[in-house]
């Protein structure tokens, strides 16, 4: 399943280093002024897993074959950007296309590098982007309330439904508060009407990715920017991720024993960018299964929750068609063993039906016929 990140902010916060870092070497332009990047740029990037490799290995696969983000590298937002300032309107367009949002922020300080507001401060950048997000939503709802209003007045009954949505929606956009914050307040029919009918933008689940300075390295907790930076995404429930894009640009670059070597020189357990493409793959509330036979190990993308009768449908429409069933054996449980060869002799592999909840971790060979 395909699954579409969009990373966002002001121009010159380091949006487009840190897409380049991503997908290491990508042509993503980048340049000190704002809106060097029009049309967005598209990465698609691995999501490091050592469980795929461990499967491929064991089983004697020929490759391993990771889950993958596609990364969107949309252009700088500015100030007014709903009303259509610095292609505004169009830079709106590219967010809704996206199923998340990674949020850059700058919080180093560079007389080289203009900012367009005058001064950092990642807190009021993150204001503006919201503010604008939010605007757009209320002109697409009080839109759509103008093309309903007469209708429910005259007592049509899907209008005047349709009318009490828009309504709660209206009143939240109304007090400049994005929708996410609120999901839990919103009535479910309601978040299924915004989502179904009007994909909304500050409904989308949100990281955001501080980017420091190298000497703010490798925690950055003496950095004032990001001190009020990570109080704002405790109180909010918001993930935020510390990192340098430059260095992590430089890491992109190097070999895997280089990057071990660079990484222990700046105190880091591993490159921020992986944290970044994790936490892009929970955020949508996905997980990981896997599938083995001699040509490949893959692991692939699921909603969580899915049956097992989806995880066929995402590997083969046949399967699902002819779902027997699945044999299942979760990787945890697998990891302990030499293969798969043991797990059956052992009888671990279990057989499991078509409303089987797939977990995060499991290893599926699904029977059918067709």
């Amino acid at each position: 399943m395909g699954v579409r990140v969009g990373i966002v902010g002001l121009p010159n916060v380091g949006k487009s280093t840190l897409f380049n870092a991503l997908v290491e070497g990508s042509r993503a332009e980048v340049a000190n002024y704002p809106f060097c990047t029009i049309d967005p740029n598209i990465g698609v990037v691995e999501v490091p897993d050592e469980r795929v490799k461990i499967l491929a290995e064991r089983e004697g696969a020929a490759q391993a074959v990771p889950a993958t983000v596609e990364f969107v590298d949309i252009a700088g937002l500015v100030r007014h950007a709903s009303r259509g300032e610095g292609l505004g309107n169009q830079f709106l367009a590219h967010i809704r296309e996206v199923e998340a949002l990674a949020v850059v922020l700058r919080c180093f300080e560079d007389p080289e590098v203009v900012h367009v507001e005058g001064a950092v401060d990642p807190v009021r950048d993150l204001e503006i982007l919201e503010v604008e997000l939010i605007a757009k939503d209320l002109e697409t709802v009080e839109r759509r309330l103008s093309k309903v209003e007469k209708a429910a007045r005259s007592g049509d009954r899907a209008a005047g439904e349709e009318y009490r949505h828009l309504e709660i929606l209206r009143r939240i956009l109304s007090e400049v508060e994005p929708l996410r914050k609120h999901r839990e307040k919103i009535p479910p029919e309601t978040l299924e009407y915004a989502f179904r009918t009007l994909f909304l933008l500050t409904l989308k689940p949100v990281l955001w990715v501080a980017n420091l300075g190298e000497g703010d390295l490798p925690e950055g907790r003496e950095n004032p920017h990001l001190v009020r930076l990570a109080e704002r995404a405790r109180n909010e429930g918001v993930p935020l991720i510390p990192l340098c894009a430059e260095l992590e640009a430089q890491l992109a670059e190097l070999s895997p024993e280089e990057r071990r070597e660079m990484l222990a020189a700046y105190g880091l357990a591993e490159p921020g960018l992986w944290r970044v493409i994790r936490e892009a793959y929970g955020l949508l509330n996905l997980i990981t299964f896997y599938t083995v036979n001699e040509k490949e190990a893959r692991a692939r993308t699921l909603r969580r929750g899915a049956t097992a009768l989806e995880a066929a449908a995402e590997i083969h429409t046949d399967m699902a068609r002819g779902f027997i069933a699945a044999e299942v054996i979760n990787f945890e449980d697998y990891r302990a063993l030499s293969g798969l060869s043991e797990a059956r002799k052992k009888g671990l592999v279990r057989l499991e039906g078509r409303d089987y909840p797939v977990k995060d971790g499991d290893i599926l060979y699904i029977r059918f016929k067709v």
